[in-house]
């Protein structure tokens, strides 16, 4: 009977260190998620740090649910042995975000800056937009990653991204700047080449061809001032309209170059510091013409004749593909 009463204790403390170890919140842990990681990567990632028991679990909930793409990339707060419930529900919801990782792609516009920090819980979209355009602060919010607290002011985030710049883009200034530019009408023509480009290596091409029908007081004529201008294209559901018409070359901005002669009022998205140094360094080329070759390549002449016989072999080239 003795023994019998051992065992039974035994078994009712051994119950209770299982209650606390599920039910009880063990200690908390900081775990960041990469993004683009995928539910095997999350799965070992919170098994590792004693988050969850199992990671099978978890990668199954994860394909039930159809989460993985779901899941937002940053710096969490746990409890070790959660559920993987629990966990799961962590990483859908950026309430318990600490740091969210945000990438700031190169020629994005201030719009769409706002609507990412907003998408992950950092500022308010409304109050970013406001103290951006206020401050004329297109061109400066410089594109990299970052990492934020949740619900930061949006003057701090901006701060940021100005530190950024200042940090990435002054010391391009401070070597001085070429003859009839200053800091403005750099960034400006820099933030045109950026939404040009599409291949690195043709920035300097592309900043000539601006530069030189800029000082020969020729319209730019660049596409995505245009694209600029139209703003938010509902049909694409994108701040950048494709396939632009005739009647939206037309279109009446200040912004739209085919217009309007000279610069825009100011730049059209936030160039990275490549696209700022090919204005600083352009090609040395005397070309004033260019068009895409439907490769992302672009064939740059000198001749307007050049240019739409260029023109002519790519639209050939196109219709004998369709």
């Amino acid at each position: 009977m003795k023994g019998f009463k051992n065992i039974f204790a035994a078994l009712v403390l051994l119950a209770a260190l299982a209650s606390s170890y599920f039910l009880w919140p063990g200690a908390k842990v900081t775990v960041t998620i990469p993004e683009g990681a995928a539910a095997g990567q999350v799965a070992a990632i919170l098994r590792n740090a004693g988050v969850i028991l199992s990671s099978t679990w978890f990668k199954t909930l994860v394909k039930l649910t159809g989460a993985g793409k779901k899941i937002m990339p940053g710096e969490y707060t746990f409890h070790r042995y959660m559920s993987a419930e629990e966990a799961l529900w962590r990483l859908l919801h950026n309430t318990y975000i600490n740091n969210a990782r945000i990438v700031i792609p190169e020629g994005w516009r201030l719009e769409q800056i706002a609507e990412r920090l907003a998408a992950n819980g950092v500022t308010d979209k409304k109050q970013f937009e406001e103290l951006a355009r206020k401050d004329r602060l297109e061109g400066y919010l410089f594109p990299s990653t970052y990492y934020f607290k949740k619900n930061t002011p949006a003057q701090e985030v901006i701060n940021l991204l100005k530190l950024e710049f200042d940090r990435q883009v002054s010391p391009l200034f401070a070597k001085g700047f070429p003859a009839g530019l200053d800091e403005r009408k750099v960034l400006i023509i820099a933030s045109i080449v950026e939404r040009e480009a599409a291949i690195p290596s043709e920035r300097p091409l592309i900043a000539a061809v601006y530069l030189n029908r800029y000082f020969k007081r020729m319209a730019l004529e660049a596409d995505p001032t245009v694209q600029y201008s139209i703003g938010y294209w509902e049909k694409g559901q994108t701040w950048w309209k494709q396939g632009l018409t005739y009647k939206d070359l037309k279109f009446k901005s200040a912004y739209n170059t085919y217009a309007v002669g000279g610069l825009p009022p100011g730049p059209i998205c936030n160039p990275g510091a490549d696209s700022v140094n090919s204005v600083l360094n352009p090609a040395s080329i005397d070309a004033l013409y260019f068009v895409a070759d439907r490769k992302g390549k672009h064939i740059f002449n000198v001749k307007f004749s050049e240019h739409l016989k260029a023109k002519r072999r790519v639209e050939q080239a196109a219709k004998s593909e369709e």
